[in-house]
Order: C-alpha cells, then structure tokens, then sequence
C-alpha cells in the first residue's frame, strides 16, 4: 500500500529530489519504499520561504485557518486505513494500534480546527493607583513566527500532529524534519496540506540527515524550536538554540502505584496494556510497577499470567500485540539491560528472550534501583516490580528519579489522590489508570529530564504565540 517512492516538501510543494533514504518494513526488514532526503541548501531555503511566509499566514483570518485544518480532518478519515497500514510497516506498529493512533491524528487536527477560532485576548485594568487612573489595558496574542519542529519515530503520525497542527492554528509557517525511521505519515500529512491554499512557505517537511539538520535548531529566523525525542539530543539542542523559544517532550521511566483498595482485576488489565502497548516504545510506557505489600502476590500472579497471553508477531496480523523494536541495536540494549539486571540478582518472571528486533514483554522483580532498566528509560516491553509499605514511601520512590513526565495511581482513596497530585514531581497524575493514557486536548509534558514546556493543542498554540499589550491613556 506504500508507494514506491516519496518526495519531500519544500515551500507547500513535492521535490522528488532523490531515492537517497530506504524505509524498510520494520518486522521483515526488507526495504518497503524510498524518500527523498533534503540536502542542507534545500533546508535554508525552507527557512527563507518560511520567514518570507511568516506575515500571509498571520493576516490569515482564523476561519481560513480553521478550514485547512478541516481539510486535513476529513482527508485523514477518508484514507484512515491507508495512513494505518503505512504506519504499521514503517513503524512496525501492530495494525490495531496503528489505527488508533490515526484516530488520534484526526482528533488532535479537530482540536486545532475549533481552538483556531478560539484565540483571544483580555481586557484588564490598570488605574490600579491614581498614577493610572486614566489608563485602560488589554491583550491579544500574535503567532510567534516561523518554527521548527523535530518528530520522533515511536508515534510519527500523532506526534508530528501536536506540532503542526497548533502552528496552524495560531498562523506560524514552521519546517519539519520527521524521524529518519518512519517519515512516511508526516510526508501524508505534507501531501494533505499541498491540497489547501496556505501561503507558499507555510510548510516544508523535509526528512534529513542529522549533519544538515543543524540549521533546524541554530536557525536564528526560526523563533520556536519543537522537538520530541531522547533528552541527551534534546538538552543539546536546546544548548544549541539560541534566543529562540524551546519546547522538549523528552523521555522517562514511568511508574505506576498500586495501592491496598485497588480492583485488581482492572489494573491488571490497565497495566498490560501501559507496559507493552506497542511493544513499550512510548515515554509514558509503565516501567515501574510498585505495589502495596497485601495485594503485591495476586498483582503480580495475574500479571504474569496476563503477560504470557499476548501474542507476539507480525504487526499486520490483527490479533498482535506486541510487534518489533524499532531496530536490533534498541532490542539488543534492552536484552543487555535486563541480563544485568539478572546479574545483579533480579529474577525474570515472564519473558526475557530476544530474536533479532523481537523482544518478549517481560517482567522483572529483584531489581536494584540503580540498575538501568529501573532508573534509565527503557523504552521497550519490560517493566519491574516492587513492593511497598507506606503510601508516602511509594510516593517518595516514584519522585527518586531524574525524569518527571506522568504517574499512574490506582486508589479509591480521594485523600491519597489528593496527596499523590501534590507531592508527585511529573507534569501529570492519572488516578485510576496507567501513566501511558493521554488525550490530545490536555496539556502533556514532563519535568526534570522529561522535559520542558506542554505539548496539547491549546497549551501549543500558547507557546506559539506572544502576548502583544496595548495601553490607551484618556487625557
């Protein structure tokens, strides 16, 4: 279903430049389709034509901007299942899970189509003393200008879509460079808004290598860097940025609590689905499971079995859940990982084993806190698990980590939950649930190493725009 070839885009327009970047179907590893790649020249002329487009896509009325992102809703719906097998080969995505997330797409581009017509001001007081009594105030908010985003390879549908359609939506032009691994779905999305009438320069998306991508991050025309990814590349390249805005969605080793009134059932169910939904590769993964000491032996039992009866395969067949790592060199760290966990003396209780890019979901309990598949971001279907006493130590034990992006709590107890949201050091608390859930109409985002700024349309469009203030004095 994928074509056998895919231009880039350069100023709203296709250039089939060259066949230089092979996209392999990411189960069998036979290369799926070519794409062509943006030499460094191509990249500051997509910065020069976004600059130059950065005044026609302000002066563009919201109902303009609200109906190219319409356009984008109803194309997306209309070829959902071409969009979801693409993205179950390059990404080696299970074909279920693939779908979901072009509903995710869809949702998150009708967000920005009804938040684009939302964007206002405030009228505030100033004669605050009688040195300004006859002043009046009020503000608005201006697109930012020109921004560059950078879109990871784990949900490049979704991901690229919380970057471009807030930018949209507040009237920025911006340049994309998506994941080497899986450009296919942000060369879709490209191909969709070449069918609107945006002004020439709205948009390029230009898959890279990372020695040209320099300019998408030292750039000083573009005023907003957007990137999603490892935080060692993400710190650098904010190091790197210059004076421009920064936002970074970056990485953690989520954690989940499992508290004394927990419905067991149901967060086993929950849990499955948080650690090894598409074969772990999210951010917001569970990784670290702790569990209050009286119901510590029936979670950790059912979980086992649960785990063992997800069926592991090729991606496109409908009843896979777990697929492949994205490439050999991910599978075989993670099998490092946990064979040191091991070492360290850590006991498997399910999985464990690798072939080639295909890891089992595994469970771990054992496990020294420094070990890295504990403390680091594993990025994979491993999660392990602890025990605890105190509702506080398990408190303490989720914030003694460097990264800070959601916590899930399973609790009845409204006191707790109330405790939890106060005292966990991440950008959200998921009560009920895993810290892997996520609407695309909240505000998203880490702390520590996760991160810097929230990605959700709304919170977006505000990063992507300035507050513009105007004063009137009546004499």
């Amino acid at each position: 279903m994928l074509a056998n070839a895919y231009p880039y885009y350069l100023a709203n327009r296709p250039v089939h430049a060259n066949n230089d970047l092979a996209v392999t179907d990411k189960f069998s590893g036979e290369v799926a389709t070519r794409v062509a790649m943006a030499d460094r020249d191509t990249i500051d002329t997509a910065i020069t034509k976004a600059a130059d487009a950065a005044e026609p896509m302000r002066q563009l009325a919201s109902y303009q901007r609200q109906a190219v992102l319409q356009h984008c809703v109803q194309r997306f719906t209309e070829r959902a299942e071409e969009l979801a097998v693409s993205l179950c080969i390059e990404a080696g995505k299970p074909i279920k899970d693939s779908r979901t997330e072009v509903t995710r797409l869809i949702d998150t581009f009708r967000i920005a189509a009804e938040e684009s017509v939302r964007i206002g001001g405030q009228v505030m007081p100033l004669d605050i003393s009688e040195r300004t009594r006859a002043y009046t105030g009020m503000w608005k908010r201006v697109p930012i200008g020109p921004c560059s985003f950078i879109s990871p390879f784990n949900f490049p549908l979704n991901l690229a879509a919380h970057k471009v359609a807030p930018a949209i939506a507040a009237g920025c032009p911006f340049v994309l460079k998506p994941a080497s691994l899986t450009p296919i779905g942000a060369l879709i999305i490209g191909e969709t808004l070449a069918e609107t009438d945006l002004p020439e320069g709205a948009f390029s998306i230009l898959p890279c290598r990372r020695d040209g991508a320099d300019l998408f991050t030292t750039d000083e025309r573009l005023k907003l860097l957007s990137f999603t990814g490892s935080p060692v590349v993400g710190w650098n390249l904010k190091a790197k940025a210059g004076k421009k805005k920064v936002v970074l969605e970056l990485g953690g080793n989520a954690a989940v609590i499992v508290d004394h009134d927990a419905d067991i059932d149901d967060t086993v169910t929950r849990i499955v689905h948080g650690a090894f939904y598409q074969s772990g590769q999210s951010c917001i993964s569970v990784q670290r499971i702790l569990a209050h000491e009286s119901v510590y032996d029936r979670l950790r039992d059912q979980l086992v079995a649960a785990t063992r009866e997800l069926k592991m395969g090729d991606p496109k067949e409908e009843d896979t859940f777990i697929g492949p790592i994205i490439s050999e060199k991910e599978a075989a760290r993670l099998e490092r990982w946990i064979d040191t966990a091991v070492s360290g003396g850590a006991k498997v209780l399910c999985g464990g084993k690798r072939d080639g890019t295909m890891m089992q979901a595994t469970l771990l309990e054992g496990v020294a806190d420094d070990e890295p598949i504990s403390c680091q971001e594993a990025f994979g279907p491993v999660a392990v698990l602890a025990k605890f006493t105190d509702f506080d130590e398990a408190l303490r034990r989720v914030n003694d980590s460097p990264f800070g992006l959601q916590t899930g709590v399973f609790t009845r107890d409204l006191y707790k939950a109330q405790r939890a949201w106060d005292t966990l050091d991440v950008g959200g608390v998921i009560i009920g649930d895993v810290p892997s859930w996520r609407v695309d109409n909240m505000p998203y985002g880490g702390v520590k190493d996760s991160g810097l700024g929230r990605e959700g349309v709304r919170f977006a469009i505000e990063d992507m725009t300035e507050i513009r203030m105007l004063a009137v004095r009546t004499p």
